[in-house]
């Protein structure tokens, strides 16, 4: 644990070696602390397994963008303690790991418990300008406003010190690592995909939830087959500590009557999962597994490139909509007529497609250039949404005054002067923390 590798997590084990594993997943800035009150009951029947986030309760602060990326060094953890099978159960971003575990690696699974959890979690835009909140105001912001969005009024009235470690543990993660797990969350979208989670599920959610909520609970279990619902009475968000009776009550239920067998093998190697796992494929072609945006174009719509390249519409599209934002996206879009229509669909492919998404600069690097080419052209309204980009790009209020000094040297004092009063307003909108 003291020198945990970057493809790791930090982990602790609680319980008897020879028990079954029982994984807990945690939630953005929060540690394996927040299950605290659950390990005496579950160290009855299980070996429980815990594991900080990157930058989460000291753990070295190798950041991870994607859900994807954390299973993967979740799983590198366990292979290399022997852990073939287990079952989980995660809270919010921990329980996005656990669906990825189901649709990515069914036959590591006996049981699954998703809490607080969600197939996506708000939009991209919400995460991402979180991201350039803690950017440019540290996370205090964030850290004090946790406990409204964790914990219900009463309990965070009547529980001084717990609502005071809340804000301390957000306060002591790392602010790199809590951005990108804000990229992960930001990219999640398995809303799709739910048909195939084969693992017995348990959805469980707080009554007064409103970050994860009951809708999104019943989202869950609307789409995976084998799930059911569990809705927490007088709990919000961080459920597991504001009612850590019920959860662990329910938990214990779930795990002790779910716990599906290990799939039979006969050569050593891990199974496939037997046909009554297995989705059923309806007669349309299933959506090919392949990382990248959930297709929301079908692909047959996209011709073929002359010289056989793919075409890059649909990267370019990604592209755009993770730098400029969701909003700006769909609302560039959804104005578009006949007229207009062959524009937008030139600049997505194009623009977003083949230079934004090529390899030899970084997105930081292109937003610089990118702003000083729009003082030199006096294009005042591109410049305040691509101020709101390089702000999601990762530039700060700092480096973008940069840029704009450097402009008004090669560009000229009254462009500099006018782009100046168009991205103190962005920034301002942009940096000023929400509560």
């Amino acid at each position: 644990m003291s020198e945990t590798p970057p493809n790791t997590l930090q982990y602790r084990f609680d319980g008897p070696e020879e028990a079954p594993v029982l994984i807990l997943g945690p939630s953005l800035g929060t540690t394996w602390h927040m299950w605290d009150r659950q390990i005496p009951e579950l160290t009855k029947q299980w070996r429980v397994f815990r594991f900080d986030l990157p930058g989460h309760g000291g753990a070295p602060a190798y950041q991870a963008g994607s859900v994807g990326e954390l299973t993967t060094r979740l799983l590198a953890t366990l292979e290399g303690l022997g852990v073939q099978r287990f079952g989980y159960a995660g809270c919010a971003l921990g329980g996005a790991v656990g669906i990825e575990l189901a649709l990515r690696h069914p036959e590591r699974l006996a049981s699954l418990a998703l809490i607080a959890a969600s197939p996506r979690f708000g939009t991209a835009d919400e995460f991402r300008q979180r991201g350039v909140i803690v950017r440019t105001n540290g996370l205090d912001p964030i850290a004090r406003t946790a406990p409204e969005r964790w914990f219900t009024g009463g309990f965070a009235a009547a529980q001084p010190a717990i609502t005071e470690w809340a804000v301390q543990m957000v306060r002591t993660t790392d602010p790199g690592c809590y951005i990108a797990s804000c990229e992960a969350l930001a990219s999640f979208d398995v809303r799709p995909e739910l048909g195939r989670v084969g693992v017995p599920t348990l959805v469980l959610v707080g009554s007064d939830d409103q970050v994860t909520g009951p809708a999104e609970a019943r989202t869950l279990v609307a789409g995976i087959p084998d799930a059911r619902l569990a809705v927490v009475p007088g709990a919000s968000h961080l459920v597991p500590v504001e009612q850590p009776a019920a959860v662990t009550d329910l938990l214990v239920r779930h795990f002790s009557t779910a716990w599906q067998p290990a799939f039979e093998t006969s050569t050593g190697q891990n199974a496939l999962p037997p046909a009554a796992l297995k989705p059923v494929l309806s007669p349309a072609p299933p959506q090919p597994l392949q990382t990248g945006p959930v297709a929301e174009i079908a692909p047959a719509a996209v011709p073929p490139q002359a010289q056989g390249r793919p075409d890059p519409y649909d990267a370019g599209l990604k592209v755009r909509r993770e730098v400029l934002g969701d909003a700006h996206v769909d609302r560039a879009l959804a104005q578009a007529d006949e007229f207009s229509g062959d524009f937008q669909e030139f600049i997505t492919r194009y623009a977003w497609g083949e230079i934004w998404d090529r390899p030899g600069l970084d997105r930081r690097t292109r937003s610089c250039v990118t702003l000083t080419a729009l003082v030199a052209g006096g294009h005042l309204d591109e410049l305040a949404f691509h101020t709101r980009a390089a702000l999601r790009n990762g530039l700060t209020p700092g480096e973008i005054k940069e840029v704009l000094l450097q402009a008004a040297v090669y560009c000229g004092v009254p462009a500099a002067n006018s782009a100046f009063k168009v991205a103190q307003q962005v920034i301002r909108e942009e940096t000023t923390p929400q509560g």
